[in-house]
């Protein structure tokens, strides 16, 4: 086997491996494995791909424009949280009969100044973190190994939602579910978007903000 062999096709199954070990390892150290596990994967990036690292994950800087960023995405992220609090959590838990699990999140309310905390982590950890390793770092290597064939890119967009899902099991069975299906939403959006993962970002932190602001508003 020579290096190039290495890196592209060893280096990476390896890597999500190791990542998919670190997330159900009890180490107890909470959101902060997916800020470890994006390190891991700029670090692999760096090694497949040198210079080209960044834009590798779907980083160019052309799709970076502020309409994209605070126009487009705000909206897209507003229209996915009506869905979800309307349509999703009403009708996935009709069918559990179980409600999600917020008390991850008790500690917000009543508290200005965790929420505001916690507003900027969940950009650090949820809507960059893990936007670049879902996204940016699962989906495409899928596609590096397994092609762009239609059923490739099915299985590609549900295998990473329904993981997606089942790695955010402190929200219950509930919770577990509905964010799959926003795991799938998402993948779908980056993959009509052309592997754009600015966008995906930006839609991911304000979905992520706007339930965060119900959460301390005690609407969720």
């Amino acid at each position: 086997m020579n290096f190039q062999s290495f890196k592209t096709i060893i280096l990476p199954i390896t890597t999500i491996l190791f990542i998919f070990i670190l997330w159900k390892s009890p180490l107890n150290i909470d959101y902060f494995d997916t800020i470890i596990a994006t390190i891991i994967v700029l670090l692999v990036s760096l090694i497949e791909y040198k210079k080209t690292f960044i834009k590798s994950l779907g980083f160019n800087a052309e799709n970076f424009t502020a309409k994209k960023i605070l126009i487009k995405a705000p909206i897209i992220a507003f229209v996915l949280f009506l869905v979800y609090y309307y349509i999703l959590i009403p009708s996935v838990t009709f069918f559990t009969k179980a409600p999600i699990d917020f008390s991850d999140f008790d500690t917000i309310k009543n508290d200005y100044t965790l929420f505001f905390i916690s507003i900027i982590f969940i950009w650090i950890s949820a809507a960059f973190g893990e936007e670049i390793v879902w996204r940016g770092y699962f989906m495409k290597q899928f596609t590096k190994l397994f092609g762009k064939t239609n059923i490739a890119l099915l299985i590609n967009i549900l295998l990473f939602g329904v993981l997606f899902g089942y790695l955010h099991s402190y929200q219950g069975i509930t919770g577990q579910i509905i964010t799959g299906i926003l795991g799938i939403v998402l993948s779908i959006i980056f993959h009509f978007n052309k592997n754009d993962l600015w966008t995906n970002i930006a839609i991911h932190g304000f979905f992520d903000s706007f339930a965060l602001i119900a959460l301390y508003l005690d609407f969720l």
